[in-house]
């Protein structure tokens, strides 16, 4: 049996409960045994060990819904095990693991091998989410059935869309049966058709194909109509324009069972932000206007955008050291993720619980995970940060196996101390 821990005085947030202030908790057999809501428990027994927070932030860990690996198949740009260690130093304690890897995760095999390699490493909690169709390819359902019970908790083809709506209903229809979410890019695939920018004037200046916002709107709208015809639970996959933001509330006025996500690039950088080609600024979604960023900070300060992502995406130098049309999109992002979404406190954008609500209770209510939450009997996945602390993101600095991040070379506030997952401290400093 692991001894317990007490960790004192800390500033407690826990937005499942609604709580900010002052707080302790003790953390026995991998779960949350006690809580205080002061800084500490007075007396305690000799055999507690005591880590004190020194009035740092102790929030629950950190659940990030959208990570790539290249595991299997693509290992070289990121392992299950260096992905892992990467979202420890970035106090993310759940992982969701993409299904576009080779073979592509489309049966229960494939999940069962993520499920065991995770266990085998022993650091995050790790789950997959299964492909969609066969394949990702959008043309014949995958066994959603099987893959739900071997532990995918949502389905999706990733980043393509699935353009037959036929295919989609099933999908949808089929998944609704098991409680299994659908999770799907809003892009229309003919005028995103090899694109790379997003069409404006400063995409026409920098001779880049480009793709118009309504590209985004136009395949929402399809998504939605196929929601309410079906009643399945069903996930926006990264909104990004001003446009489609009015269709996700028109949707969500209707009562439709939808959930909206965003990336922490599509609201942290512009379209001006990839500069002279700057490729690690290359995403998909590409990055939008100033005011379409805008416009997304403005939703997820009004819950209208409830979860947000990493949309971890390792891609090694020499996929990105190309010619910007042909260089690789994505993004590094599970070590960055708490530091830059912390940035909106800061800036006084958007309360410091909404911000940590996104990113912990909000994809756990959506996937139905026990974690998110610190409460008596919740797994023992915890973060403590610095909330004020300096960091300046150095891109050959971080742990991922791909150093491509959009973030290299920018100045935050947040740095992450301790990171536990089921009691056991997996990252420190």
């Amino acid at each position: 049996m692991s001894r317990p821990v007490a960790y004192l005085n800390a500033r407690l947030v826990d937005p499942a409960s609604g709580y900010d202030g002052p707080g302790a908790v003790i953390v026995t057999e991998g779960v949350v045994a006690d809580i205080a809501y002061a800084p500490d428990f007075g007396r305690l027994s000799a055999d507690i060990e005591v880590i004190d927070a020194g009035g740092a932030l102790l929030i629950p860990g950190l659940i990030d819904i959208r990570v790539k690996t290249g595991e299997p198949g693509a290992e070289p740009k990121e392992t299950l095990k260096s992905a892992a260690l990467a979202a420890a130093a970035g106090g993310v304690t759940t992982i969701v693991v993409q299904p576009d890897t080779n073979p592509v995760m489309d049966e229960p095999s494939v999940v069962d091998f993520i499920l065991r390699r995770a266990r085998d490493i022993e650091l995050v909690n790790v789950y997959p989410a299964g492909a969609a169709t066969k394949g990702g390819l959008g043309e014949r359902m995958a066994e959603i059935g099987l893959m739900h019970e071997a532990g995918c908790l949502y389905v999706t083809d990733a980043d393509r869309p699935i353009v037959d709506s036929k295919v989609l209903r099933r999908v949808l229809s089929y998944a609704k049966a098991f409680g299994v979410p659908v999770a799907h890019r809003p892009a229309d695939p003919w005028l995103s058709a090899g694109a790379v920018a997003s069409e404006g004037e400063f995409a026409a200046r920098m001779g880049l194909p480009s793709v118009p916002a309504i590209a985004e709107r136009i395949m929402l709208e399809r998504d939605l109509a196929l929601v309410e015809l079906t009643g399945a639970p069903f996930i926006v996959d990264q909104v990004t324009t001003g446009a489609a933001l009015e269709s996700l509330k028109r949707g969500l006025d209707r009562g439709l069972p939808v959930t909206a996500t965003t990336s922490i690039n599509h609201l942290s950088f512009n379209e001006i932000d990839i500069g002279d080609y700057r490729t690690f600024c290359k995403v998909d979604p590409p990055l939008r206007s100033e005011g379409d960023r805008q416009a997304v900070i403005d939703a997820v300060a009004s819950g209208l955008i409830q979860v947000i992502v990493s949309a971890h995406a390792p891609a090694p130098a020499e996929d990105k050291r190309l010619p910007y049309d042909e260089a690789a999109p994505g993004a590094v992002g599970l070590q960055t993720l708490l530091a830059a979404l912390l940035s909106f406190h800061h800036d006084g954008r958007i309360p410091l619980i909404d911000l940590i609500r996104t990113v912990t209770s909000a994809p756990a209510k959506l996937l139905g995970l026990q974690a998110g939450r610190i409460a008596r009997g919740a797994p023992a996945d915890l973060v403590i940060c610095d909330l004020n602390a300096p960091v300046v993101i150095q891109a050959d600095k971080l742990i991922s196996k791909s150093k491509n991040s959009p973030f290299d070379g920018r100045r935050l506030q947040g740095k992450v101390l301790r990171t536990v997952v089921d009691g056991r401290t997996v990252y420190a400093i």
